[in-house]
C-alpha cells in the first residue's frame, strides 16, 4: 500500500474517496529508561532508548493506520499526517497517531 503525506501520486489517478483513516499506537516509558535518558539530558546527548520507542511507536501507527485503510477497500493513503504527544501521569506515556485520507488508486 502506497502511504505518502501529499493530497496527490505522481504517475497515478485517485478513482475513488473512500474517507479519512487513522491508526494510533501508545507506549509506556519503562523507569530505567526514564533514569538514563534524565543523565542523558545532564551530561548531555541523544537518548537512544527513547528515539527507538518512538520509531517503534510510529511504525505501529503507520500499520495500523494502513491495515484499516485496506479494511475500507483502499489501496492508497494520501494526506498523512503524523502528530506525537505525551500522555498519562507526568507524560509517562508516548502517544504516536497517524490519520490520512483513504483513496483508490489506479
Amino acid at each position: 500500500m502506497i502511504v505518502v503525506t501529499t493530497n496527490q501520486l505522481e504517475g497515478h489517478r485517485i478513482t475513488r474517496y473512500i474517507g479519512i483513516v487513522t491508526g494510533e499506537a501508545i507506549m509506556g516509558a519503562n523507569i530505567f529508561k526514564d533514569l538514563f535518558a534524565g543523565i542523558r539530558d545532564i551530561v548531555g546527548g541523544r537518548s537512544a532508548a527513547y528515539e527507538n520507542e518512538l520509531q517503534r511507536a510510529k511504525e505501529i501507527a503507520l500499520q495500523e493506520l494502513q491495515n484499516r485503510a485496506s479494511a475500507m477497500g483502499a489501496n492508497a493513503v494520501v494526506a498523512v499526517d503524523l502528530d506525537y504527544e505525551t500522555v498519562g501521569a507526568n507524560g509517562s506515556m508516548l502517544m504516536v497517531s497517524a490519520s490520512g485520507t483513504a483513496v483508490v488508486i489506479e
